[in-house]
């Protein structure tokens, strides 16, 4: 009979012990989150859990820097990977860029298409502005952004008009809404709004790459932290971000 009640004990507190799993804390930057969301209904079906915080990539690699518990951080932008990298917060080896994007200016729904091959005609059809895009100093979307126009010669003509927006989710909605005839985002921000269309597609060779880094932390001590790293590159992952509008590997 004691040995009955001691068995059931035991199975109680392994159940127990099972359920209670930390599930997975992602610090990912807010631009993923229409397709990181999806990806994380999926990793839920198969049985694992995770929590997904999301906010400029900036600001979340200071929080792990500060000693911000999480296991994954998914970034925006390589620069902010490599800070982290250098002060030894990432797990060795365990950083992949999978993602890519690329640059374009929209419009509201129903503007034409212009090529973007003369620097004039691009400068006479954004007029007086307002711009819509990210702070260049402080969201790679921004810095981005910059760089091309920079080096398409228009900068200096189109600086005064920008209307500085906290992330690119928020500068489409301002073209959506009318509060910006155009906006400078990535292709992916572009299709979470059926109030807007792509204009013009910026050359991938006038700014820096569009790379999407993701990496464990040194300080996570979840097992299952790696198992939600493998699906993120598995083939249904793949195919939600495909889907989105990320570049995918082939």
């Amino acid at each position: 009979m004691k040995r009955t009640w001691f068995a059931a004990l035991m199975i109680c507190l392994v159940a127990g012990s099972v359920s209670a799993a930390e599930p997975v804390r992602v610090l990912a930057a807010f631009t993923l989150k229409p397709a990181l969301d999806e990806v994380a209904d999926g990793y839920r079906k198969t049985g694992g859990e995770v929590t997904l915080i999301y906010g400029p990539s900036p600001g979340l690699a200071q929080q792990i820097e500060n000693g911000e518990p999480a296991d994954l951080f998914f970034s925006a932008d390589p620069m902010w990977m490599d800070e982290l990298v250098k002060h030894q917060l990432v797990k060795r080896g365990a950083v992949t860029n999978f993602l890519g994007n690329h640059l374009v200016l929209i419009g509201k729904q129903g503007t034409s298409p212009v090529a973007m091959n003369g620097g004039l005609a691009l400068i006479r059809l954004l007029g007086p502005g307002p711009l819509a895009m990210c702070d260049p100093n402080s969201h790679p979307a921004g810095r981005m952004a910059k760089a091309s126009l920079t080096e398409l010669g228009l900068w200096d003509s189109v600086e005064k008009t920008v209307a500085r927006a906290d992330n690119p989710l928020l500068a489409v909605k301002m073209v959506a809404r009318g509060d910006a005839p155009y906006a400078v985002v990535f292709a992916t921000d572009a299709m979470t709004d059926p109030g807007v269309a792509v204009v013009a597609t910026f050359p991938d060779d006038s700014h820096p790459s569009i790379r999407y880094p993701v990496a464990i932390l040194a300080k996570s001590a979840n097992p299952d932290a790696a198992r939600f790293f493998d699906y993120l590159l598995s083939a249904p992952s793949i195919d939600v971000f495909k889907r989105q509008g990320y570049v995918t590997p082939p």
